[in-house]
């Protein structure tokens, strides 16, 4: 059996206490649609900065605006978009948290846009033309699925599709399929149970042979099937040579895919879209018990 080595205590702090540090809960932006203002989390402005100059955009954002940001904006402002006559407009570049409190500095605003935008500001706002895609914003408060930093999806949601700016389409669309004699799969924590008490089943061989205490990811497809296992440490063939047998590897991978692959799930969808999504789950074979442990959570 392969050896596998473990990070240091030392590094494994460092690098949760960086995650928890980056990885706080981000603000939203805002869109006006129809007269209501509503929350939404499509980073729009950002895929402007993006096609700017580096040194232009580091300017720009990460001295004039960043600068003693909160942990949970750390992009040190908020964007507010308007659709207007189907089209697309940035109408505000507030500081974190300023409407909640009720008031706008619109004169700030201003000034941070005229300071992007220069002359691109016309009538106080700015029109989109670099954004194409899908603008989403929820219908109800049912969130199915949420990065922990910023990107939501909501059970129901409506779809804006803009092309250049230009609105080309607007609906609403359901995000869950209840699909008959399927695994509900809403609460994306308790799938891992699920999938534990299966592997359960599983005659495994001798852990003196092949031992598979490790850390997966099992992908589960848009059509709410299981279709892939990957060890969440060693996804590259380089890191899977290095510390792993390959008949041990290649055995652990196939019996946890091959014990899963029957279940059928729920459809899980981002803006009306059926999407996969890989499941973490991390198993412990117990020498002494002769039993798999679920070490999860």
């Amino acid at each position: 059996m392969t050896k596998r080595y473990t990070v240091s205590l030392f590094v494994l702090v460092l690098a949760l206490s960086s995650f928890r540090h980056f990885a706080s809960p981000q603000l939203p932006d805002y869109i006006i649609f129809k007269g209501d203002t509503i929350a939404t989390y499509n980073l729009i402005l950002e895929q402007y900065l993006q096609k700017q100059e580096k040194t232009e955009s580091q300017k720009l954002f990460g001295l004039s605006f960043r600068n003693g940001a909160s942990l949970n904006c750390w992009r040190g402002y908020q964007a507010i978009y308007k659709i207007d006559n189907d089209s697309l407009f940035l109408v505000d570049i507030i500081n974190c948290g300023e409407r909640r409190l009720g008031k706008i500095d619109k004169a700030v605003s201003a000034e941070k846009m005229k300071s992007i935008f220069s002359d691109k500001v016309v009538n106080g706002r700015v029109y989109i033309n670099w954004f194409s895609g899908d603008i989403n914003f929820p219908l109800n408060n049912k969130v199915l699925r949420w990065d922990g930093v910023f990107y939501t999806i909501y059970e129901r949601e409506t779809v804006i599709n803009v092309s250049d700016g230009k609105v080309l389409n607007v609906g609403n669309v359901e995000n869950y399929v209840d699909v008959p004699k399927a695994i509900n799969r809403k609460d994306k924590s308790k799938i891992s149970d699920v999938l534990f008490k299966e592997l359960k089943k599983v005659k495994w061989e001798s852990i003196d042979k092949f031992d598979c205490s490790e850390k997966y990811f099992v992908t589960i497809d848009k059509e709410g099937k299981v279709s892939k296992v990957t060890m969440l440490e060693y996804q590259t063939a380089d890191s899977i040579d290095k510390y792993w047998d390959r008949d041990e590897y290649n055995y652990c991978v196939n019996a946890i895919l091959n014990s899963l692959k029957k279940l059928k799930f729920d459809i899980i969808k981002d803006k009306g879209n059926p999407i996969s999504e890989d499941i973490y789950i991390e198993i412990w074979f117990d020498e002494k018990k002769g039993k798999i442990e679920n070490w999860t959570h």
